[in-house]
């Protein structure tokens, strides 16, 4: 790990420049380059993304580079969504970064990375993304999908990091890179949760305290849903739903148990128990594994269907 803070480039000219840098040498100088590892962010760096950190780290080994982006993507917010209150926190996740061993962070602007305005030409998510989060926030995942595209692109790692807490987004970057053929390994992190259970995301600094103990419902439903696993997908999302029901101020839009592959029904085995809400103004998402017993996939399939937009108007 090199103890120089990362090398910043906000234009593509200087990503392209440090990025050949890396090709050349790595870390160590006149050794061999291992692989490139892309840790990519919208910034405000929190304990999630240090661990993204350290597995990129990891994967990238003595002579590999991690290269970490800082973008708050525009295309990923809707209409009256928190694009213009969004933290930007540049110099303390710079810190973070050198803290970690990061080699080079590209941190554009809108203007940087959409030099023609908003891009005409956009990735389509599929069927899988209008579900869930693609159903409560319409077309965010073409722009998460985009977004994601072009920093493959501009930086060319080898490997690239995503969040588990983010399980949808997981899905989708993997299909579309397995149907456009882009050749990166997607490492999945596990979800980092602070000491009272609530998982740690940029949003979370938005909360109030009051708000914060509203929102700690959220983990402990997926957690009551999670001990009843072995009496499958409805007996999950009813444990679940029993720990909502007791919370009404959790304005929840989803509970569902889905395949982690494709977010449609699941079948026995591994499958993920998911769900969102909002405490106050913040909109919170959350998962945990579950694995259902065989015979489940009838209640898995009610349970998927369920848990959408129809299942929100039980609370």
């Amino acid at each position: 790990m090199s103890d120089e803070p990362p090398r910043l480039a906000t234009t593509r000219a200087a990503l392209a420049a440090a990025r050949a840098d890396l090709d050349l040498s790595g870390p160590e100088r006149g050794a061999r380059p291992g692989p490139v590892v892309l840790v990519p962010t919208m910034g405000a760096l929190h304990a999630g993304h240090e661990r993204l950190l350290r597995a990129a780290r990891t994967l990238a080994g003595p002579r590999g580079s991690v290269v970490v982006s800082v973008f708050v993507n525009p295309l990923q917010f809707g209409p009256g969504e928190d694009l213009g209150r969004y933290p930007r926190t540049l110099e303390e996740d710079l810190a973070m970064c050198a803290r970690e061993g990061a080699q080079l962070v590209f941190a554009p602007s809108a203007a940087e990375m959409y030099p023609g305005g908003e891009p005409e030409v956009t990735v389509d998510p599929g069927p899988a993304g209008q579900l869930f989060e693609g159903e409560f926030r319409p077309g965010f995942f073409g722009g998460v999908l985009t977004v994601v595209l072009k920093l493959l692109h501009l930086t060319r790692p080898a490997i690239a990091v995503f969040g588990q807490k983010d399980a949808q987004q997981l899905a989708l970057v993997r299909r579309m890179v397995t149907d456009l053929d882009l050749g990166v390994v997607i490492e999945p992190v596990p979800t980092v949760r602070d000491a009272d259970g609530l998982a740690v995301s940029s949003r979370n600094r938005y909360l109030s305290a009051a708000d914060r103990a509203v929102a700690l419902a959220l983990p402990r439903a997926l957690r009551a849903g999670q001990a009843r696993e072995a009496g499958g997908a409805a007996a999950v999302l009813a444990a679940a739903h029993d720990v909502l029901r007791a919370e009404p101020a959790l304005a929840v839009d989803y509970v569902a148990v889905v395949d982690p592959g494709t977010f449609g029904p699941a079948g026995p085995g591994p499958a993920l128990l998911v769900a969102a809400a909002r405490a106050g103004g913040t909109r919170l998402i959350d998962n945990v594994p579950v694995v259902l017993p065989a015979g489940n996939a009838a209640g898995a399939r009610d349970a998927a269907t369920g848990g959408s937009a129809a299942d929100a108007a039980h609370h």
